[in-house]
């Protein structure tokens, strides 16, 4: 059941349920933002790649 449909009832255990799955979510969101950001930075400044021998 998702909240969008019609069977959906907003009681104590699916507001749990939800605010659980959103602050997951945002924790592997805010880190892959971070990895994907410091690989960015990385690159630009020629830092990494382990191809300079």
């Amino acid at each position: 059941m998702f909240p969008f449909s019609f069977e959906w009832i907003w009681d104590l255990s699916h507001m749990i349920f939800m605010g659980g799955l959103v602050y997951a979510l945002t924790i592997i969101g805010i880190g892959m933002t971070y990895c994907i950001l410091k690989t960015v930075v990385d690159t630009m400044h020629g830092k990494g790649g382990g191809q300079q021998h």
